[in-house]
């Protein structure tokens, strides 16, 4: 008989990890036991894996004994506190969390991009931020064939990047909205509902030049993907009143010219990449085409004559599936 793999699911009440679980079932990952772990609060509620339906356990330090692959989504703080518990009792940790992203120790992967890290485990792996993953996803074939130099993109993310609450946020206030009703908002700042606010995450303080936290994880994470330090990145993280998939305006300078055409063709062999580019008859990744599907959508692929070598690019992908829960299903793929 083939072999199965005791599997963790941490955080799997949670938006991500619904989705972990819904993959792993889709993609027939040769789980043999699932546990569905989240906060206490949450012990007890049931989730369907296989035909069958699972009580949720609460997490606690003895919950990885015997897992053999753990996936984490339920916070950094939950993660720097387990993830070296689970390593310990001889789980590998695929971590969607920033917990462990930039330390030098641990790979930071998407497996179109960069599988060769996986290998260099020591128990973690860190799965990077869901705008980081769509946009190298897209920007790997470019970097393979021209040497990418400066990159500017401006990011228009969905709500369920900040969970259930800010996806049940939207609905609410939206219909509030048009109720000309008044709203009491939770998640958000400012009003989402038919508006566009630029500052992800929502909580977050700036930096001392006015960074948000999410524009530096795509500064520091595409560098350290794409294993190019010297890549100049100018990041602006907008959140947009859209449910499911983020959309991305990426401006690429490359070091060797390579025009639309060329791109286009890499692009369409690239594993991972749907192309979507006849703007003529209006065919175009928009995140209503995205959503629930599991490529990167790419299109608008034109050349940007205002530099020698620039090229524009329009990146569509679900943030929930490639953005998290597929990527991290992905590299338990490599892993077995």
């Amino acid at each position: 008989m083939p072999r199965t793999f005791t599997v963790a699911v941490v955080g799997a009440t949670g938006a991500v990890g619904q989705e972990m679980i819904r993959v792993l079932e889709q993609r027939r990952f040769p789980v043999g036991e699932i546990r569905l772990l989240a906060s206490p609060r949450s012990a007890g509620r049931k989730a369907r894996f296989a035909g069958r339906e699972i009580a949720v356990s609460a997490l606690g330090p003895d919950s990885f004994r015997g897992v053999e692959i753990a996936l984490f989504s339920a916070g950094s703080s939950i993660s720097k506190e387990f993830c070296p518990l689970a390593a310990a009792a001889g789980a590998v940790c695929v971590d969607n969390t920033s917990a462990f992203r930039m330390d030098p120790a641990v790979p930071l992967v998407v497996p179109e991009v960069n599988p060769h890290r996986i290998r260099e485990h020591q128990g973690i792996i860190a799965n990077p931020n869901c705008s980081t993953i769509q946009m190298v996803v897209a920007l790997k074939p470019i970097h393979d064939l021209a040497g990418i130099k400066r990159i500017v993109v401006t990011t228009f993310q969905a709500v369920s990047g900040a969970g259930a609450r800010a996806m049940a946020e939207l609905e609410s206030e939206t219909s509030a909205v048009l109720g000309r009703k008044t709203f009491l908002r939770d998640i958000f700042p400012h009003q989402i509902a038919f508006n566009a606010i630029p500052q992800i995450p929502q909580k977050d303080a700036f930096d001392g030049q006015g960074n948000t936290v999410e524009e530096l994880k795509m500064v520091n994470e595409t560098r350290k993907i794409l294993e190019a330090p010297g890549i100049g990145v100018s990041a602006t993280c907008v959140r947009v009143p859209v449910l499911r998939a983020h959309s991305e305006s990426v401006n690429v300078e490359t070091e060797r010219k390579l025009t639309a055409a060329a791109a286009r063709e890499a692009l369409r062999s690239a594993q991972g990449v749907a192309v979507v580019d006849d703007p003529d008859h209006q065919l175009y990744p928009l995140a209503t085409l995205a959503a629930c599907k599991d490529a990167v959508y790419v299109g608008r692929i034109r050349e940007d004559h205002s530099v020698p070598n620039g090229l524009c690019l329009w990146v569509v992908a679900d943030n929930l599936l490639k953005g998290a829960a597929l990527n991290a299903v992905q590299i338990a793929e490599h892993l077995i």
